[in-house]
């Protein structure tokens, strides 16, 4: 974990929370997504005083999740905590059964158990996560996360709109990318975000620097935001006319990442899960705040509790805002109909930190 950043105020107001544990148990969920690749993720019901507190563990290697399951609950929760003792208890345990297929698993799992342990203490409570923070939940907007096949195709946005005409995109554009494909996907007015996933090695997602793609995404949508593009001597100078509109997630982990960055954003992407435990989260929230920097959340395509936390987030920090939260049924590869549309009107459960849209 990165070091302990101070107290802000945001995590002040959750840090003492009484918590009480008796044991936790686990939940695998699992859906083919739209990225074409199933999807297992794992719930935690910490359990105490009669209620469950849930948290989601988006780890992407199934391994890891099989390896969590089958080793059941062997770490020893249970007693009396506070929200932030309960965090010091997981910072010296370790809470892979075996070793991770990638180190930054124990980020996502960690978020996992400290989620969960806020929903149990403030359902303890008698409390809701607004009613604690005295923030106002919004509506919140929201961008579904897209890529478009393998070669790659106009037909998942086209079908998209076809049933929801005001759908709105994050689209992850890729070498292939063709001219005649740009210009359709401009010509529908839906693309408010372009993620170049510059930082992934290694993925089914990757796509190297490529300066080619690079000028010719940024000029064909010149509103969009540009998120985690690679800089390097070839795309540095023609993305430097374009710096308001770059953005960055996946080197996003900490708020000693945003400072260390190559230039002052003025938008973050801020996925909770990235960040592992509520007190570097809420810095970074301070942080923002602080330096007049937007806000964006993200998804890790979440299955259960885990979306409706970040949908939750979204609507008391950044509502208004292409929040990358969308319901979990946009990751279908045939979305149904009847699903929610943007903006979500607040859908806050009286206690705890649960999203009941």
């Amino acid at each position: 974990m990165p070091d302990t950043p101070p107290v802000t105020d945001t995590y002040a107001r959750l840090a003492g929370l009484p918590l009480e544990v008796d044991g936790y148990d686990l939940e695998g969920l699992e859906r083919d997504v739209s990225s074409d690749f199933t999807r297992l993720s794992t719930l935690i019901h910490l359990r105490g005083r009669g209620q469950d507190g849930v948290g989601e563990d988006v780890t992407y290697d199934a391994l890891d999740h099989v390896a969590l399951q089958d080793a059941g609950a062997p770490h020893a929760l249970a007693g009396r905590h506070t929200v932030d003792s309960f965090s010091a208890l997981l910072e010296g345990l370790d809470l892979f059964p075996a070793e991770p297929v990638r180190e930054v698993s124990r980020v996502y799992r960690r978020w996992a158990f400290e989620s969960a342990a806020l929903d149990l203490a403030l359902r303890q409570a008698g409390r809701s996560l607004a009613d604690v923070l005295e923030r106002e939940p919004r509506a919140v907007t929201f961008v579904v996360s897209l890529r478009l096949g393998d070669p790659p195709s106009f037909e998942p946005v086209r079908s998209r709109l076809e049933r929801y005409p005001g759908m709105r995109f994050k689209l992850d554009p890729t070498s292939d990318w063709s001219d005649e494909l740009i210009g359709r996907l401009v010509d529908t007015g839906s693309v408010d975000s372009v993620d170049f996933k510059g930082f992934y090695v290694g993925t089914v997602v990757d796509q190297p620097a490529d300066p080619d793609l690079y000028q010719r995404v940024v000029e064909a949508f010149p509103e969009a935001w540009i998120e985690d593009p690679a800089l390097t001597d070839e795309t540095d100078p023609l993305l430097a006319p374009h710096r308001d509109r770059i953005t960055w997630d996946a080197p996003i982990h900490s708020v000693a990442d945003i400072t260390g960055l190559p230039f002052a954003p003025k938008m973050v992407n801020i996925k909770p899960s990235r960040f592992g435990t509520l007190r570097e989260l809420c810095a970074a929230y301070d942080h923002c705040a602080a330096h007049g920097m937007g806000a964006y959340g993200g998804g890790q395509f979440e299955l259960g509790a885990g979306r409706g936390h970040i949908q939750y987030l979204a609507s008391l920090f950044h509502p208004d805002t292409p929040n990358d939260v969308a319901p979990t049924g946009y990751h279908e590869p045939h979305p149904a109909a009847g699903l929610p549309e943007s903006p979500l009107p607040p859908a806050l459960a009286p206690t705890g930190f649960r999203w009941d849209g």
